[in-house]
């Protein structure tokens, strides 16, 4: 799996689908917290628009974008008009 632990990380395991080896989630997603985390994410973003936003930072930027994104989703999630 992409988490390396054998069990898909939080974002795959949301997603309910097979963690693949390079899965650009896992690093940031783990099995155990992750998938709440990336259930905001999904709900506001979109797994293929945090896939794409992730994939195209440089992997050095890509923690900090997954915080940022997830801190963003939950913001917009309890205050919709102004996300904070």
């Amino acid at each position: 799996s992409g988490s390396g632990s054998g069990s898909p990380c939080g974002a795959c395991k949301f997603l309910r689908r097979k963690c693949a080896k390079g899965c650009v989630f896992a690093p940031y997603f783990c099995h155990e917290q992750g998938s709440s985390h990336f259930a905001a994410i999904h709900k506001v973003f979109g797994a293929s628009n945090a896939s794409k936003l992730l994939s195209h930072l440089p992997i050095s930027d890509r923690c900090e974008a997954a915080i940022t994104i997830s801190y963003e989703a939950q913001a917009r999630l309890q205050d919709p008009i102004y996300g904070c």
